[in-house]
């Protein structure tokens, strides 16, 4: 009876020996990391450093003991295992919170775009001023010049228009040579230009016309006046504008086809604006672009078939000899240096998340 007694007091002393024991087993067996992935997500990776330097790619692990379980991410998620002593679990928490993925932004946040620089928004703009678009993906060029807005087969086109003058030099830019107007006189010859026609022809009766005028950041593009007297009128016009200016005014004048030459003839300057029409001359409406570096110059009415010039009107007396020349004839072949659309490829800003390298 004694022994049967000292037996089961044995068997009591060993079982409460495991109770007491067993907490701290269990507590070393279940040291778990599990990586998580969201539905319709390939599942998230995190790096379970050794203590060589190296590390593994993993998808989960968990240490049982003195073995660290993993799925690896390198071999389809196959269960492997590795003892928990070569193993730098501090360097791995440590990597899994330097990389943990910040929240996910809400719709409304991913949606916008990240903030710009007022600075840089303005700089933008000013550039885009330089270059503003006329049609879909055309734009005027940063140089210098004079072009009109044409269309050949279909696609909008600028062709450069040459400033002619038999005393000025052919250029795109913006030269200028005097001539008064006497208003009581006759019409008469003022501009006499080579050719029949002009080597500019353009397919459409409205085309728009685009003047780059003197500013800042260009400098000034009027050449020095010369005064030219014509049939008795005055040769005091020192006060007139030098012209290239937004306050002049702009005419389309018909040009009078001869043997050899095109001729431009006066016309009444006193009349534009009147209402009342003049026979070869067709009006027209200045629009400054924004920026100040463009001048778009519409024709109020369509251009019937034929040779035409632009012409300045510096004052109410005076007008600029140097005339952009061209004509309208819409079966011609498509003109030379013409600038064509260029689509831009749209710059964004994008946020990038941070690497696990």
């Amino acid at each position: 009876m004694t022994r049967i007694l000292t037996s089961i007091a044995s068997a009591s002393m060993l079982v409460a020996g495991l109770l007491v024991v067993a907490p701290s087993g269990l507590a070393l067996a279940q040291h778990t990391s599990v990586v998580q992935s969201g539905p319709d997500t390939a599942p998230r990776r995190t790096r379970l450093i050794l203590k060589d330097g190296s590390y593994q790619i993993v998808l989960s692990y968990r240490v049982v003991g003195s073995i660290v379980h993993y799925a690896s991410a390198e071999r389809g998620g196959a269960e492997e295992e590795i003892p928990v002593s070569l193993v730098d679990l501090d360097a791995t928490h440590r990597w899994e919170k330097q990389h943990t993925q910040p929240a996910t932004p809400t719709d409304s946040e991913s949606s916008q775009p990240p903030a710009i620089d007022p600075e840089l928004l303005k700089e933008e703009a000013d550039r885009a001023a330089l270059t503003p678009e006329v049609a879909k993906d055309l734009r005027l060029p940063e140089e210098d010049s004079t072009l009109a807005l044409d269309t050949f087969r279909g696609t909008p086109e600028l062709v450069p228009l040459a400033q002619t003058d038999s005393d000025l030099n052919r250029n795109t830019g913006h030269n200028l040579l005097k001539a008064a107007v006497n208003p009581l006189s006759a019409s008469h010859q003022i501009v006499q230009l080579k050719g029949e026609t002009s080597s500019i022809q353009l397919h459409v009766k409205d085309p728009v016309l685009y003047l780059r005028i003197g500013d800042e950041s260009v400098g000034n593009t009027a050449g020095a006046p010369l005064t030219v007297d014509t049939h008795g009128a005055t040769s005091n016009i020192k006060s007139d504008p030098d012209g290239g200016s937004a306050k002049s005014r702009y005419v389309i004048v018909r040009a009078d086809i001869r043997r050899g030459v095109r001729v431009i003839a006066s016309f009444r300057i006193g009349m534009l604006g009147s209402g009342q029409r003049q026979e070869d001359v067709v009006e027209t409406t200045s629009e400054l672009l924004p920026g100040g570096h463009w001048l778009k110059i519409t024709p109020k009415e369509p251009l019937d078939f034929g040779e035409f010039a632009l012409m300045e009107v510096i004052s109410d007396k005076a007008v600029n000899l140097g005339v952009w020349d061209f004509g309208v004839h819409p079966v011609s072949p498509e003109n030379r240096d013409v600038i064509k659309p260029e689509p831009r490829r749209g710059v964004t800003l994008e946020r990038h998340r941070p690497s696990e390298n």
